[in-house]
């Protein structure tokens, strides 16, 4: 079982080369770094937990910027988008964009994605915020063409993708892993799909409940099991525990938007919980 940590940086967080090293000097296995481009205002959409959204989310840093200079400080450590809101992002630049950052990592790139909650944001962007489950499906078959292919093209009803060639391709065959982010059944469904893995939260429904049917649904649909990666775990070694015998792939930790000296101590208690959990 793998352990990874979520965080949004920012310019008052810890910096991205800084978290990396620590993180791979305490055994952590993956660094996701999450999304947002901005917060309209006035912001009508509530947040998926409700309450006031967080300073973090108007501030938060390209994680695709922040994710090459946590792949040049490190060695081992995966970096992943958690999760890139494509439906907000071109589709030719973003399949280079990650091709770019597979190659600069040596193959150590996980693609988490999501259709977002901001109503507002995601249309600022030009996607039918109502249809935008369709375009990220669209998005990432077109994607697999210009990854796998010379001559690339797509034909979607949304997503178009004229016959075309561009490089680099991925290190990794036939391209980086894609995480599904969100909840139960939505989001599993779509990672049967056309994912390699499902990221879903831990505290939205019951594992217990879920990860047998998703391991059901997979067989249904003609896959393998696929991976689960549950975010968002508590800094509890029982709950650990009983998460990685329900099958869990990878449990992560989220972590909050400050400074070295209170992310450090964080990952050190980690560390010690990560030993122990995976016995």
């Amino acid at each position: 079982m793998e352990f990874g940590a979520s965080i949004f940086f920012t310019d008052y967080s810890i910096t991205p080369a800084a978290l990396a090293v620590a993180m791979e000097e305490r055994g952590f296995d993956t660094l996701f770094a999450a999304e947002h481009s901005h917060i309209p205002v006035p912001r009508r959409t509530p947040p998926p937990g409700g309450g006031e959204l967080a300073k973090r989310y108007y501030d938060v840093m390209d994680p695709f910027v922040t994710l090459t200079a946590a792949a040049a400080a490190t060695k081992k450590l995966k970096v992943a988008t958690g999760v890139c809101l494509v439906i907000q992002r071109d589709t030719i630049q973003t399949a280079k964009l990650v091709a770019s950052i597979d190659q600069v990592s040596g193959g150590r790139f996980l693609f988490g994605i999501g259709g977002g909650w901001n109503v507002e944001e995601v249309e600022a962007h030009g996607t039918v915020f109502a249809t935008r489950m369709k375009k990220m499906r669209e998005q990432m078959e077109a994607m697999k063409e210009i990854w796998t292919k010379s001559t690339a093209e797509y034909n979607g009803e949304i997503v178009k993708v004229p016959s075309m060639m561009t490089w680099p391709k991925p290190v990794q065959k036939p391209h980086p892993p894609i995480l599904l982010g969100g909840a139960f059944p939505w989001a599993a469904r779509r990672a049967i799909r056309y994912g390699d893995g499902w990221f879903p939260n831990a505290s939205s429904g019951d594992p217990a409940e879920y990860m047998p049917r998703f391991r059901q649904m997979c067989s249904e649909g003609g896959r393998d099991p696929l991976p689960v990666t549950l975010g968002g775990v508590p800094e509890d070694l029982a709950q650990l525990q009983r998460l990685r015998d329900l099958g869990a792939a990878r449990l992560n930790v989220s972590l909050p938007a400050e400074p070295a000296d209170k992310i450090l101590p964080i990952l050190d208690r980690w560390a010690a919980l990560m030993r122990q959990a995976r016995g």
